[in-house]
């Protein structure tokens, strides 16, 4: 692919999947072999994205309306594309968000069940259509995740505090996607070690980079 655009790679997956490991050690790993890289998150990557993460991942708001979740997500994700991600890409660097597009489409289209095509539709028109170059799914049962979220958290937030079926019809959304675009994604098991899920990163990376 060419470069000169830079390249931009997403991190999925459910809670407890080890998201933030596998981040930090792309991003290591591809500034020691001389990338500029940008590492960002949804929501938030900028002041006013990273205000409506405090509000829509704070229990207090348990009971917010999932139409108003799904807006303030995709307004989130509005400021960040265009305040962040497609400067970065436009100047070069490679950009490395834990989570993007899909994990709205997982856990607002189809784990509040407002509809998984009205959710693409909603982040498409945010984005200005804006896509992944490579998606690294971290694929990890629920059960197994959310007992490892909650060794790191001590008080859940909004999205970890859902029952178990919300977090399957999650994990389900991800599949389904890498299912559909399988040149696009790349779904690892989580439930191996770091060293080898990061190996499983880097020949991926590579190969997108050329």
């Amino acid at each position: 692919m060419n470069i000169q655009r830079g390249a931009f790679i997403v991190f999925e997956g459910g809670e407890g999947a080890g998201k933030s490991t596998q981040v930090a050690r792309l991003a290591a790993s591809l500034r020691a072999s001389g990338y500029e890289v940008v590492v960002t998150r949804e929501p938030g990557g900028t002041a006013g994205a990273e205000a409506i993460r405090e509000l829509v991942l704070d229990p207090e708001y348990s009971g917010l309306n999932p139409r108003a979740e799904a807006l303030l997500f995709a307004a989130a994700r509005a400021e960040h594309v265009s305040a962040l991600i497609e400067p970065a890409l436009a100047s070069g660097k490679i950009v490395i968000c834990d989570r993007f597009v899909d994990s709205s489409v997982a856990y607002q289209g189809l784990g509040r069940d407002l509809g998984a095509e009205r959710i693409r539709e909603l982040s498409h028109w945010a984005t200005g259509g804006l896509l992944p170059d490579l998606t690294l799914i971290l694929d990890i049962d629920p059960t197994v995740g959310l007992a490892r979220a909650g060794q790191v958290n001590a008080a859940p937030d909004r999205m970890e505090s859902e029952n178990l079926g919300f977090h399957e019809m999650v994990r389900s959304a991800f599949l389904m996607a890498a299912n559909e675009h399988p040149r696009r994604y790349l779904v690892i098991e989580a439930d191996q070690s770091p060293d080898v899920i990061a190996n499983s990163i880097a020949t991926a990376t590579t190969s997108l980079l050329g």
